[in-house]
C-alpha cells in the first residue's frame, strides 16, 4: 500500500528509481523485494551500514546506467529477486556489474534469490524459499566483510 497520485501519471519504462541513497552497498530489486530491501537497509543503518536501494521498475529495457552508477558509488552490489539464480535477473545483473564495473567493486557480488528447486506449495515452505529481510541483511553483512 502507498500513496497514489490523484491524476493520470506515467512510470517510464527503462528508468530505475533510487528509493534510498546510501554509500556502502547497492541493493538492486524490484516489486515486493524493494520493500524488503528498504526495511533491511533501515535496520542496518543503525549499525552504520548505509545501503542504496535501486528499484528497477522494469526489466526490459533494463536501466544499466543507474545500476552501474550506484555500484561505482558504493563499490558493493546485492541483487534481490524471487526467481532462482540460474539464468535469472540476479545472474544477469551480477554479470553486468562484473563485466562493466569490476574495477569499482570492493567486495563480492551477492545474490539473494530462491534456491534451485521448484516453488513449494506449502505457505510455510514458500516463506522459507523466498528472499526476505533476514536473508537480505545477512547478504549485506557478507559483502561488507
Amino acid at each position: 500500500s502507498g500513496e497514489v497520485p490523484d491524476g493520470p501519471y506515467d512510470i517510464p519504462f527503462g528508468v530505475s528509481d533510487i528509493k534510498r541513497e546510501g554509500a556502502d552497498v547497492t541493493i538492486v530489486a524490484a516489486s515486493l523485494q524493494v520493500v524488503h530491501a528498504l526495511e533491511a537497509a533501515e535496520t542496518l543503518s543503525a549499525a552504520g551500514i548505509e545501503a542504496e536501494v535501486v528499484d528497477l521498475r522494469s526489466f526490459v529495457p533494463l536501466d544499466e546506467e543507474a545500476i552501474l552508477t550506484s555500484v561505482g558509488k558504493t563499490g558493493r552490489l546485492l541483487v534481490v529477486d524471487e526467481a532462482p539464480p540460474r539464468c535469472g535477473l540476479t545472474a544477469d545483473i551480477a554479470g553486468l556489474a562484473a563485466d562493466r564495473a569490476f574495477a569499482s567493486l570492493k567486495g563480492p557480488i551477492k545474490q539473494v534469490c530462491a534456491p534451485h528447486s521448484p516453488t513449494p506449495f506449502s505457505p510455510e515452505l514458500e516463506a522459507a524459499y523466498l528472499p526476505d529481510i533476514p536473508k537480505i541483511k545477512a547478504a549485506i553483512k557478507a559483502t561488507m566483510a
